[in-house]
């Protein structure tokens, strides 16, 4: 069976039929989509079919005679009839433009933190982080220890100053004004009189503790309560390494007071080698675990320096290039993932960007090439009748038949590119209940006046007469669909055998989808030849023929079955070809059963 159909039963011999076009993308072998997609077009450029040609009647070699024959001299316009209206391609910001979406982003004035890369970055908060828990936690340790050996001190305090204050002679162990540690004492008469005890080798290391005068209520409120004071001189003698002094204040029973005190410079002497430790403890940590960060954070960002060498290639141009996967569960392989199918839907857009550029290009040379053929008979028959060769009425009258014969299929070319340009642009159909079963008997009659000897019958899905429906209603546009089964019944009349039996089956299934309204289904099955899964999967496409060693007076101009789709896609139905059981072509046709608007909508197709 061939993809070029004529136009209806009892059409005018040589005529390439009433025939249409599918979408730029043509279907795979199965159902194909509901909507078909339109070529995309560049602003301003006229459809193929519609564009004005340049006249004829130039100084060039195209302006007459056999030889000159172009189709440049006349295009489809010139047919007659309006052309549709040219729309204008939606226009697509430059990447240079800004956008009318999400927060702007500074392009320049970058801040210096801005500059840094993120290796870098990571690692410096990382050491950043650790110097700064590690010195939070020596400041804590110190502390605690201070406090701690002050504490130790005041227990010191607590258990001796009573005994040595009471009993001061008992501490010396050389002679009179000498003390064997390092206490310092101090007593206050009750007449103001005060009386130092202390070891000479202590106050001209440390100094002597700079107690404040108070009263003896003063001390009574502080008695066992130890306090921290500065170091003083006495006299001449200056402390080689001044300390503050821990004071534990005493009552006598005499009403005298006393103090007892201790050096606090060993506390300091430990704390600053504790400090000091633990400060070159920190800076150690922090530039080995920085060392370490640098390591980790490199091996952990080498993904994405992958991913960031992968978007290089790819704007380099090579679109095969793909991000090495990734666990899904982490961050890079979640970015890899969406990269690589964002990646792969990129490639397919352009691949199928620049399949519908050759097929555009494609289009307008066959369309050239179809319009070839009868331009050049009538400029050449015209040519033979203004030389004088025309010389019998029977040499004219062969002559006018043969232009009005191609003048004939001619216009018919351009009322198919025509018809293919208004489906393209999308105009609305009229959408009125249509009797599918009532169209399918109309067909069968037209095929059986062409062909008395063919068997033509009316069947269900199944196969049997009985199952058929009498009445199957569809939403749709009557003339529109009366032309799909013109096309399909005058293809299976041009390029079957003779007595070939056809069936057209008729029937109602769920949609694949799962809609929720049946669809209606028309198939056109015949027993001829057939044709091959290769012809298969370009069945749909514009100017196509199965067999390209037919001429157009048997096969064709290649639009019947691109016609056919495009106004089964203008129905929102679906056309797919199967092999016939037994041998043969099925034409699988679903159309909808709902959305019926009342018959509001005008036909403006």
């Amino acid at each position: 069976m061939s993809t070029s159909p004529s136009s209806s039963p009892g059409s005018a011999p040589g005529s390439p039929g009433s025939s249409g076009a599918l979408p730029p993308v043509p279907p795979p072998p199965g159902p194909t989509t509901s909507r078909p997609s339109s070529t995309p077009r560049t602003q301003g450029a006229a459809r193929p079919g519609t564009r004005a040609a340049p006249s004829g009647r130039g100084d060039g070699p195209s302006g007459a005679g056999p030889s000159g024959a172009d189709p440049s001299g006349a295009g489809p316009s010139g047919a007659g009839g309006p052309r549709p209206a040219a729309h204008d391609a939606p226009t697509v910001p430059s990447p240079d433009e800004p956008r009318p979406y999400g927060r702007p982003v500074p392009t320049e004035n970058w801040g210096w933190f801005a500059r840094v890369p993120l290796r870098a970055r990571l690692v410096a908060i990382i050491a950043l982080l650790l110097a700064a828990g590690l010195g939070i936690t020596a400041l804590a340790t110190t502390t605690v220890v201070a406090q701690y050996l002050v504490g130790q001190v005041d227990q010191q305090l607590q258990r001796t100053s009573e005994n040595v204050a009471n009993n001061p002679l008992s501490q010396f162990s050389q002679g009179e004004g000498a003390l064997p540690s390092d206490y310092y004492i101090v007593y206050r008469l009750s007449s103001g009189v005060s009386s130092p005890l202390y070891d000479t080798d202590t106050v001209e290391r440390f100094g002597a503790p700079d107690i404040p005068a108070m009263s003896t209520e003063e001390v009574q409120r502080i008695v066992g309560e130890p306090f921290t004071v500065g170091p003083k001189s006495i006299g001449f003698i200056v402390p080689t390494d001044p300390t503050q002094w821990r004071v534990m204040p005493l009552i006598k029973g005499d009403g005298s007071t006393a103090f007892v005190a201790l050096p606090l410079s060993g506390i300091h002497e430990t704390v600053k080698v504790l400090g000091r430790t633990l400060a070159v403890s920190a800076l150690g940590i922090a530039l080995i675990g920085g060392a370490v960060a640098y390591l980790a954070v490199k091996r952990a960002l080498r993904p994405l320096r992958e991913i960031e060498e992968a978007a290089a290639d790819i704007a380099g141009g090579d679109l095969t290039r793909r991000v090495r996967p990734a666990p899904p569960s982490t961050e890079v392989g979640s970015l890899a993932e969406s990269l690589n199918t964002m990646l792969n839907h990129i490639e397919r857009a352009f691949a199928a960007s620049e399949a519908s550029e050759a097929r555009m290009r494609r289009f307008v040379s066959d369309a050239s090439h179809e319009l070839r053929t009868p331009l050049a008979t009538v400029r050449g028959y015209g040519e033979l009748y203004r030389m004088g060769a025309l010389t019998t009425s029977e040499q004219m009258d062969d002559t006018m038949r043969r232009i009005e014969d191609s003048a004939t299929r001619m216009g018919t070319l351009v009322n198919d590119l025509l018809a293919l340009a208004r489906l393209d642009e999308g105009r609305p159909i009229r959408r009125d209940p249509v009797n599918l079963a009532a169209l399918a008997r109309d067909s069968a009659g037209d095929l059986h006046a062409l062909d008395p000897t063919r068997e033509v019958r009316i069947v269900g899905l199944g196969g049997a007469a009985d199952d058929a429906p009498r009445d199957l209603t569809v939403i749709g546009d009557e003339d529109r669909l009366r032309q799909v089964l013109a096309n399909l019944i005058g293809n299976v009349s041009q390029h079957t055998p003779d007595g070939t039996p056809v069936e057209i089956a008729l029937g109602v299934q769920a949609p694949e989808g799962g809609g929720p309204a049946p669809v209606a289904v028309l198939e056109v099955r015949d027993h001829g030849p057939g044709i091959t899964p290769e012809q298969a999967a370009h069945v749909f496409e514009r100017f196509y023929r199965a067999d390209s060693s037919r001429n157009r007076a048997s096969g064709g101009s290649g639009l019947g079955m691109a016609i056919v789709a495009a106004i089964v896609g203008a129905h929102h139905g679906h056309i797919s070809v199967a092999p016939t059981q037994g041998g043969g072509l099925t034409v699988h046709v679903e159309l909808p059963t709902q959305g019926y608007d009342g018959g509001s909508s005008a036909d403006r197709t």
